[in-house]
């Protein structure tokens, strides 16, 4: 983990500071690194955050892929001080996302996040700010698209398109489900765009989303106290 750099997330967070927020995250672009993985990948964490009126409950799930089942559950929250802005969802999530990561007891491969990873205005999203953070391999995964072009992929299960921005491909537009509505992927840190397709194939089930994501969605509506 880089600490220095989460304790300057953190005070962002704390002092609400939109202007350091934006530059933090200029700063962090300098430590995107796209090196594919080069061990194989077993264990994969997924990461949602769920809110009530005043609080952030964020879910750690690590999937087996071997096994193809939930090896172990994290979950923790934390009161809700940054607010909500467009491309700075990160500073929203992440304490509640440290607190969950600091319960871990084994470091999986991977971190896959609900939210974008460099499909983001500044390449920066929850995934690729969250990994860089805890310089950890990671993923973003979102519901719609936040920034760039593409085309509709194919409706078939695992078609997909380029995303672009600038010319620049930042993520894949993918079909986990046929006929369902697509999910925007695209890496975060230390992954390859390359490698999301082999690595989608192997976490996603039944469900649109990947089950890494699909579980801790669940989890973090569980952990809200209406829930």
């Amino acid at each position: 983990m880089r600490i220095e750099l989460i304790e300057r997330t953190l005070q962002i967070c704390r002092d609400r500071d939109l202007d350091g927020a934006r530059a933090l995250q200029t700063e962090l672009q300098t430590y995107l690194n796209d090196k594919p993985i080069e061990k194989p990948i077993r264990m994969v964490a997924g990461i949602d955050t769920a809110y009530s009126a005043t609080r952030a409950y964020s879910a750690i799930v690590v999937f087996d892929i071997d096994k193809g089942r939930i090896a172990a559950e994290y979950g923790a929250s934390e009161e809700i001080i940054f607010p909500y802005i467009p491309g700075f969802l990160s500073f929203r999530e992440f304490p509640a996302i440290y607190r969950a990561y600091l319960k871990m007891n084994e470091i999986p491969d991977i971190l896959l996040f609900d939210g974008h990873g460099i499909a983001h205005p500044r390449g920066m999203g929850i995934a690729a700010q969250g990994g860089i953070l805890l310089d950890m391999p990671s993923v973003g995964c979102g519901k719609s698209k936040l920034c760039g072009v593409y085309s509709i992929p194919g409706g078939k299960r695992f078609d997909y398109s380029e995303l672009t921005m600038n010319d620049k491909v930042i993520g894949l537009v993918m079909r986990t489900r046929e006929k369902a509505k697509p999910v925007f992927l695209s890496p975060g840190y230390r992954f390859a765009i390359d490698s999301i397709p082999a690595l989608t194939g192997q976490i996603t089930g039944a469900y649109r989303l990947p089950l890494p994501v699909h579980y801790a969605d669940r989890l973090s509506k569980k952990l809200k106290p209406d829930a």
